[in-house]
Formats: structure tokens, C-alpha cells, sequence
């Protein structure tokens, strides 16, 4: 796997959504003129992974209480070098919420978001560029919270506004409802 196979996957990724289309086509710029892409060291923002990941019935969706941003999410981070996108979103899973028996939906994109990171005491703001697949696992599969969130929740995706009411997290439930 290289930054051609995210190419790769950004070019066959649909989406009808205007705004996401922008994001897309930016994606794909950053990605083609930085070969450092998948490295946090990259100082302007870097590809991260991310699983939106719903219960087999698709009504509700994992969501973790994130300890710095103090927002719930769905489960992602870093790529750390690695280009297999994927493969980092399912490892993110798995080390923030506990979760090992889960499948992932297609091995398409479900959706890509670039968003601004405050600056914190060890890292300037910065953006990440986030590569997102959908996945499915069994809601009564115990959850174990590391240390990276406060809490786990399954929402139902009726109520995600209640929980995070971003545009980015927003659209992400109307595709799982559409």
C-alpha cells in the first residue's frame, strides 16, 4: 500500500453531497503534493482514519467521548506512516473501543471530512484529513473505554444531534439512514 492506492480510493469514491465533493478534491491535492502525507510530522495536518461503525440493525452508531476534545466521536486517529487506511481505521476500533468481532461494510470509503485540530500544548492547530469506512459489530459486544476517551456510547442515530450535531457527524447518520 502507498498514497496511489488512497489516490486510488478517493478517486472511486462517489458522494453527492457539494461540500464533501470539496473536501474530496482537496484530499486527493494534499495527498498528491505531500509524500509525507501519513506522518504526523507533516506540521500543516496529516491523513487520519476513522469507522463509523453501526449496529447490525443500522439504527444505532458507536460513539466515544473524546478526553482532549471533550466531544463525542466516532473511533479514529493517526495513520503514523502507515497508507493502508483501512487497516488504521479497523486498528482504531479495535484500541478505542474493545470491539474484535466487526466486519467492515465495503471496502470503499463511507465518507471523508477535513477538519481543523486546536493547537495544544504539544502540537500546533493543524488539519486532518480523514479517511472514513463504515463497519458493523453486534451492540451487545462488551466495550472495553481506554484512556484516549471518557466514555462509549451506542446512539441512536435518531438522537446524534443530541451528541454531536457537526455538519461532519451529521452526514455521516444521514447516509446510514438513507
Amino acid at each position: 500500500m502507498n498514497r496511489n492506492s488512497l489516490l486510488s480510493l478517493l478517486d472511486a469514491y462517489q458522494t453527492s453531497d457539494p461540500e464533501e465533493m470539496k473536501m474530496q478534491s482537496e484530499m486527493k491535492t494534499f495527498v498528491t503534493e505531500h509524500e509525507d502525507c501519513f506522518e504526523r510530522t507533516l506540521k500543516t495536518g496529516h491523513v487520519t482514519a476513522s469507522g463509523w461503525v453501526i449496529s447490525e440493525d443500522r439504527k444505532s452508531v458507536l460513539l466515544m467521548h473524546h478526553r482532549k476534545l471533550n466531544r463525542w466521536f466516532q473511533p479514529g486517529g493517526h495513520c503514523d506512516g502507515d497508507p493502508d487506511v483501512l487497516a488504521v481505521a479497523r486498528k482504531e476500533i479495535e484500541e478505542e473501543t474493545g470491539l474484535l468481532n466487526f466486519r467492515v461494510d465495503s471496502d470503499g470509503i463511507f465518507d471523508v471530512d477535513i477538519h481543523l485540530i486546536p493547537a495544544n500544548p504539544k502540537d500546533e492547530a493543524h488539519y486532518h484529513y480523514d479517511v472514513r469506512f463504515l463497519f458493523i459489530a453486534d451492540a451487545n459486544e462488551p466495550l472495553i473505554i481506554n484512556s484516549e476517551s471518557r466514555d462509549l456510547q451506542w446512539v441512536p442515530l435518531s438522537q446524534i444531534e443530541q451528541y454531536n450535531n457537526s455538519e461532519s457527524i451529521v452526514r455521516m447518520a444521514r447516509k446510514t439512514i438513507s
